[in-house]
């Protein structure tokens, strides 16, 4: 460690004093007694789940570079690239709207215009306006330990009623990628962890691993973004993500993700019999009474799991999509092109009626969004004393 303008800068060995700050860790004293029990908590993480494991998938945010340094984020991410490349379109199209609504027609042609390049071409990064956007990649990891993966730590902000937990605003929203910001000792570790980790997970394909390790030398810096949670399930005695590639802003959302599944996604996709729905249901019962982090059901022990995230930074910004990474959907413009193609496209006024299975799922659905409002208006019953 050597002293930095505030509290103090962590350098990788071999670099020269004159460090760029995209390979500068700086770690500052963390104001206030929150903050100081949530890097006290962090640091015992460390002993607890030693272990770091990628999670496989990642996050992918379009982002616009700010002139004052770093990359902000918009409220929600995507799991693959396209994805979060449909965003930015749709970001485009909403800045030409308000410019045609304030008569400004030059920036309205100039929003559009890259509104229809993100509808047909593969654009990870563009400049409209005079500012700069890019498609990044945001890989997740957890700790393990032996005991399983690590839960949700008291520190987590965990606000929301048992049902309500979507209503939130996302932590992203406004967070800016950004190097020089500060963090506390406990983090400044774990991102010096984390950067220098492939973060693959066994049996990758060889291009993934190459990629991945590729990337801890183009982009040798990191940012941390706020955790979010996941579910993790242990069947014949082994731990496997419930959902890859789907996770929640807060652990009551990840219970709330849980509970859906067990009382309509689970006798929906495994054809349950009505004892096992039953079963099901009881334990997304328990689920919302307890707010607990582990749950048994059916010979599966579910928990809720803390995944970091790190956005990994180069000399010209964050890391973008890699050659490897899934992203399976093409453009929307050249994806109508290939549905019509093939014959499978049809407008709107030849939608076909719905089948039973579909009639089905929107059966579960609506008893769940019933039960639902039931629940709540129960719960403010209970709290008026009634």
């Amino acid at each position: 460690m050597r002293p930095g303008p505030v509290g103090h800068s962590l350098y990788m060995s071999g670099y020269e004093d004159e460090v760029p700050a995209y390979r500068t860790i700086r770690m500052t004293v963390q104001e206030g007694p929150i903050a100081a029990f949530a890097d006290q908590e962090a640091w015992l993480a460390r002993d607890r789940y030693p272990q770091l494991r990628g999670v496989g998938l990642a996050e992918y945010f379009y982002a616009k570079e700010l002139e004052t340094g770093g990359w902000e984020l918009p409220e929600f991410g995507a799991s693959a690239p396209q994805q979060a490349r449909d965003s930015l379109g749709s970001y485009f199209r909403r800045h030409a709207h308000d410019a045609e609504v304030a008569g400004d027609e030059k920036s309205r042609r100039r929003w559009m215009a890259a509104a229809l390049r993100m509808d047909r071409e593969v654009v990870d990064e563009v400049r409209v306006m005079g500012e700069r956007f890019r498609i990044i990649r945001v890989a997740h990891f957890i700790r393990l330990g032996d005991g399983g993966p690590e839960p949700p730590r008291p520190s987590d902000p965990d606000p929301g009623e048992v049902g309500e937990a979507y209503k939130l605003p996302s932590r992203n929203k406004g967070f800016v990628v950004d190097p020089y910001t500060g963090t506390g000792v406990s983090e400044g570790i774990l991102k010096l962890d984390l950067i220098q980790s492939v973060g693959i997970l066994r049996g990758a394909p060889p291009e993934m691993t190459e990629e991945a390790r590729r990337a801890v030398h183009t982009h040798p810096g990191g940012v941390l973004l706020p955790a979010v949670f996941l579910i993790c399930d242990r069947t014949d005695r082994k731990w496997q993500f419930h959902n890859p590639g789907t996770t929640h802003a807060t652990p009551q959302a990840a219970r709330d993700a849980l509970a859906m599944w067990l009382r309509v996604m689970a006798p929906f996709t495994l054809e349950l019999t009505d004892a096992e729905k039953a079963a099901y249901a009881e334990a997304a019962d328990r689920l919302d009474e307890k707010r607990t982090n582990t749950l048994s059901v059916d010979g599966h022990r579910f928990r809720v799991t803390r995944a970091e995230r790190l956005a990994r930074i180069g000399p010209d910004g964050p890391e973008g999509p890699r050659p490897s990474d899934f992203d399976p959907e093409p453009p929307v413009e050249i994806q109508t092109r290939q549905l019509k193609a093939q014959g499978l496209w049809r407008e709107e006024d030849e939608m076909s009626e719905p089948d039973e299975r579909t009639l089905e799922f929107k059966r579960l659905m609506e008893e769940e969004e019933a039960r639902r409002i039931a629940a709540k208006e129960e719960r403010k019953r209970r709290r008026k004393g009634l």
